[in-house]
């Protein structure tokens, strides 16, 4: 798996060999001077609650992951803000609409695809679901589980990323506790 930085073996703009295949975070023709930075993609997704205080989780349909449990959510598209890509995937991949969506933190991810190991930052929200909703598995998504996200099994998660925004999202909750 390589970093998207080592494909580049010539420059876009002029042609010329690239002389540094092990650059990492950005490209520097040395013919041409020609700069490009290799940001991450961005990501969004949601910890969606009933009314009973269970949350829905997916089971990936496909790789990277296939048959890990995930949130909905998925990357998002030039244009969008997050909030607006994550009511997107929520639509597209369980047929629901969310409320009262509310960021809970980001995390950094590896996202293995096509021998590319692509860095996403995952902007973790939380939100709700009205009651009597129904999750459907649509597009890429094998089912759908409620779990109690206190009794959610940190190893069956598809990304580290999604381990440290349960982390963070039990950590809401055990707040939101208090104060009730």
């Amino acid at each position: 798996m390589r970093k998207p930085s080592q494909w580049f073996a010539y420059c876009p703009r002029c042609g010329a060999r690239a002389d540094d295949p092990a650059r990492g975070e950005r490209f520097r023709c040395g013919s041409c001077g020609w700069l490009y930075y290799f940001n991450p993609a961005i990501a969004a997704a949601a910890f969606l609650r009933r009314t009973d205080g269970r949350v829905l989780f997916i089971r990936r349909a496909k790789d990277p992951a296939s048959g890990k449990l995930a949130l909905p959510g998925g990357f998002v598209d030039i244009g969008e803000t997050a909030e607006e890509a994550l009511e997107r995937e929520i639509q597209e991949e369980v047929g629901m609409k969310a409320a009262d969506l509310a960021y809970l933190g980001s995390f950094p991810n590896d996202y293995p695809y096509q021998e590319v190991a692509y860095p996403v930052l995952d902007l973790f929200f939380r939100g709700r679901v009205g009651q009597g909703a129904v999750a459907q598995a649509l597009d890429g998504v094998h089912s759908v589980v409620w779990l109690d996200a206190r009794e959610a099994d940190p190893d069956a998660l598809a990304f580290p990323s999604l381990r440290r925004g349960l982390e963070a999202y039990r950590a809401w909750l055990h707040r939101d506790e208090e104060r009730a």
